[in-house]
């Protein structure tokens, strides 16, 4: 049997896909000022269930079986629920796009530190344990910079590390439970669940209006559209031409693209000190996921 073609922009795609998850920063800050965190949530999910159960029913992938059903149901509320609630609450209580990203970008460092207890992967070397140290006094640089990539209030900077806490648990999960599934059952039967554990707390917790503005329209469309459909299906393919590794070695590259972003798009101020803490944690994620 003929080899399958590798198509030529495979190279570029892990690129492609970091430089397209960055964005998704901006596009929660841009729909905060129109909706409330939960209710843009809701919405973001209610798109993407609408979009994907059709996809779903004209490709009728088989089923998943009893355990890998439950643990795309725990996933869907640790990763799509609770991460994405966090991170939406952190940028409504005034964390900027740029330095969320930071603290999110820190979860390779602190799976790699947690891993070895967890999933029994092997423990940090030395230069493990200096990324992991490079990463903390970057964020923390960051974090006082006094910028507009500064954290704004405790509130925000809680929901962050709320945000980098599910996120690790939720990576550590899938690599000590994860399990073989078809992407658009996997995405569906996770963002279905997302809904569902949203929908009463939006109705509980907020009004629930929405100003249809430009800014909402962008932001709701990227996150769905780009973050939610494009950017998986590149992850896919890489993932049927054994291309996965390729893109965890560049995920480093997600804070500084995301504070670019930001500040191209909303204007946040990228002082001498914020610099410098992005690119100490930069180096530090670097080391840490180059090893792995």
């Amino acid at each position: 049997m003929a080899q399958a073609v590798r198509p030529a922009w495979l190279a570029v795609a892990p690129f492609v896909f970091v430089t397209l998850w960055s964005g998704g920063f901006t596009a929660i800050a841009l729909c905060l000022p129109h909706v409330e965190p939960l209710t843009l949530q809701v919405l973001r999910y209610a798109a993407v269930v609408a979009l994907l159960l059709p996809l779903w029913l004209v490709l009728r992938p088989a089923l998943p079986d009893g355990a890998t059903l439950r643990h795309l149901i725990r996933m869907g509320l640790l990763v799509q629920f609770a991460y994405f609630a966090s991170m939406n609450l952190a940028m409504k209580a005034g964390m900027g796009a740029g330095t969320l990203a930071l603290l999110i970008g820190l979860q390779p460092v602190v799976v790699a530190a947690l891993a070895p207890r967890v999933t029994g992967d092997p423990p940090l070397d030395r230069r493990g344990w200096l990324g992991l140290g490079l990463g903390l006094v970057g964020a923390a640089l960051v974090i006082t910079s006094g910028s507009g990539l500064a954290a704004a209030g405790w509130a925000g900077l809680f929901f962050a590390l709320l945000a980098l806490v599910v996120m690790t648990a939720g990576a550590l999960l899938e690599r000590r439970s994860g399990r073989a599934t078809h992407l658009v059952t996997a995405n569906l039967v996770m963002c279905a669940v997302a809904l569902a554990a949203t929908l009463p707390l939006a109705l509980l917790l907020e009004g629930m209006r929405v100003e249809w503005a430009p800014g909402l329209f962008i932001g709701l469309g990227y996150m769905v559209l780009v973050n939610s459909l494009i950017s998986l299906s590149i992850l896919f393919f890489m993932l049927r031409h054994g291309e996965a590794a390729r893109a965890s070695s560049v995920f480093f590259l997600v804070p500084p693209l995301a504070a670019l972003i930001a500040w191209g798009v909303l204007g946040e101020a990228m002082a001498g000190q914020a610099l410098l803490g992005t690119a100490v944690a930069v180096v530090g994620v670097a080391l840490v996921v180059r090893r792995r």
